[in-house]
């Protein structure tokens, strides 16, 4: 912008560049990334000498912008966070909130990787070290009780449980070939290897729902390699991790809410009530090459129980519930109990679950 007053509309001495960079901890060059990018655009410029002034009704803009900055904040989201900001202060606490947490669960994914890619190149893995664990457990479908046809598909094996819940016309045959594809890997030692190993899966997954037009799955497995379960999924199935009776959510849906929740326009708490939570953003949709996988490592222990669910089970059942039921004491109760559960709030879906226990060899 262009102005040829010498002071600010408030009637206060502008702040040069140099002053403003100085009182809010941006550098000059930033402030002119800023103003060309129109993130941060100043109160005047100087029509002759293009230099550019601020007001100090501007401090606050900036002192956010070089906050949010300095937590990594990618710079388009800066700009959404502070539009958001002047009109709904509390809605961007959220946005910056939702940001966080998903740089800590890439951390801790990230934390997984590194510590399989150390054992990798020092040549010292899971294999040699300790000993690999095994899954003890049960898969289990249930119809529901409004859905004419179960699409839902569930695998539990020594080494590996996956669901997937299918939709469209051939949703059921799509979700029973891409499990299929998860059931037939041969689980590696290390952790890394296990990485590759699901990429690979997920891929022949897609292939195999290929051409199954206006149909699709969701795809939710987790492998365990070594003393570590490797978790792959596309969609809003789920994968949880339960330790001394407490739950925890391995996975992020890949739906329109969930993006909304992470972009701090809707708190969590209203999230299960919309009718658009189903809409997915990523799935194997059967056209082809699906989207890559995530992927994250977590650390396991003898005793931990894995639980994959489709949303006919997730959607209609609280996790303090989903917790209690899967960790009764025979695994095979605990998985007829999350069923019991989803039909007591009339099992509005079909329900696939596999549920199992991390133990010794």
């Amino acid at each position: 912008m262009s102005d040829t007053t010498s002071g600010t509309a408030s009637g206060t001495a502008p702040l040069t560049i140099g002053d403003f960079a100085r009182a809010t901890g941006l550098s000059a060059k930033a402030l002119r990334r800023y103003d060309e990018l129109g993130l941060l655009r100043p109160d005047r410029v100087d029509p002759y000498t293009g230099y550019r002034y601020y007001a100090e009704a501007q401090t606050d803009e900036a002192r956010l912008i070089a906050w949010l900055r300095r937590i990594g904040m990618p710079l388009a989201e800066v700009g959404r966070v502070c539009a958001l900001h002047a009109r709904d202060p509390a809605g961007a606490a959220r946005a910056i909130r939702a940001y966080w947490a998903s740089v800590e669960a890439e951390t801790a994914a990230r934390r997984g990787l590194a510590a399989s890619l150390v054992e990798r190149v020092k040549g010292t893995g899971t294999a040699m070290n300790a000993p690999s664990y095994v899954l003890t457990g049960t898969a289990l479908l249930d119809q529901g009780l409004v859905r004419t046809a179960q699409q839902d598909a569930a695998h539990a094996s020594p080494r590996l449980v996956a669901v997937a819940d299918g939709y469209g016309p051939e949703g059921g045959p799509a979700a029973r070939a891409a499990v299929a594809e998860l059931a037939a890997v041969r689980a590696p030692e290390r952790a890394g290897d296990g990485l590759n190993v699901l990429e690979d899966a997920f891929r022949a997954a897609g292939d195999a729902v290929a051409g199954l037009a206006g149909s699709g799955t969701t795809l939710t497995a987790a492998l365990l390699a070594g003393t570590r379960l490797v978790v792959a999924h596309l969609g809003d199935s789920r994968a949880y991790l339960l330790r001394d009776g407490r739950l925890r959510r391995l996975t992020r849906d890949d739906t329109v809410v969930q993006a909304l929740v992470d972009a701090g326009e809707l708190a969590p708490e209203e999230a299960a009530g919309r009718p658009d939570r189903v809409l997915l953003l990523k799935a194997l949709d059967g056209g082809g090459a699906g989207p890559a996988p995530a992927l994250t490592v977590h650390d396991v222990r003898a005793g931990d129980r894995v639980l994959l669910c489709t949303d006919g089970l997730s959607g209609v059942v609280e996790e303090d519930e989903l917790a209690r039921a899967a960790g009764e004491a025979a695994v095979g109760e605990a998985g007829r109990a999350l069923l019991a559960l989803a039909r007591a709030e009339g099992a509005p879906d079909n329900v696939g679950l596999a549920l199992a226990t991390v133990t010794a060899p």
